[in-house]
């Protein structure tokens, strides 16, 4: 998907209420706030409703923008807290904390049994097929490590950004961050071994 050139943005025009300058804000992240909404809830339609709501409320709220984080972790901030609030209307029993200090069974990557795609043609490694299940298990993942993913992994913020996006410490999103790219590695490890195995057997 094309980004739309970067604009300059004025602070203070938006928080004055400019809905020309606020038109400009909405044309250079709509693309990025729907990918978010798009990735932790995996449906269209529930994605434009965040997209929708994340412009609303933004517009609501920047009269009292203080600047403490960049205007576009704002923005995703209120995107992923709207897209999780839809989470938890599905899910009541679903609980956003996550201990940074507990013990992971998944930081044991000892008992994680990975599989060496050296082997694999790159073609089959770069497929279609593949890419649809890598975009799967990335829906397999619970909204909280999801969340943090697709913020760092593939929107690219920084560790800080993604804290401050998702309202957490920072250490909370690299147990996360970890915990998430382990479970991502052994799906996909058993998914190409399962390639490897067929691609023996002919």
């Amino acid at each position: 998907m094309t980004e739309p050139l970067e604009l300059s943005i004025s602070i203070d025009v938006l928080k004055a209420g400019n809905k020309a300058e606020f038109a400009k804000l909405v044309n250079q992240y709509s693309n990025s706030v729907y990918r978010i909404a798009l990735k932790i809830l995996s449906d269209p339609s529930d994605a434009e409703d965040v997209l929708q709501e994340t412009f609303i409320k933004a517009f609501r709220a920047l009269p009292g923008f203080e600047g403490r984080s960049s205007i576009s972790t704002w923005l995703f901030r209120i995107a992923t807290n709207e897209a999780l609030m839809l989470v938890r209307k599905r899910k009541p029993d679903f609980v956003l904390v996550d201990e940074p200090d507990a013990p992971d069974e998944d930081e044991n990557s000892g008992q994680v049994q990975l599989t060496d795609w050296c082997c694999m043609p790159e073609a089959e490694l770069m497929s279609d097929e593949s890419r649809r299940h890598l975009e799967e298990a990335v829906q397999d993942l619970t909204p909280a490590l999801r969340a943090v993913f697709v913020l760092r992994d593939i929107e690219g913020l920084s560790i800080k950004e993604t804290a401050e996006a998702l309202d957490v410490s920072e250490q909370v999103v690299k147990t996360r961050l970890l915990r998430a790219r382990l479970r991502l590695r052994e799906d996909l490890s058993r998914y190409f071994g399962g390639k490897m195995a067929e691609r023996l057997e002919k």
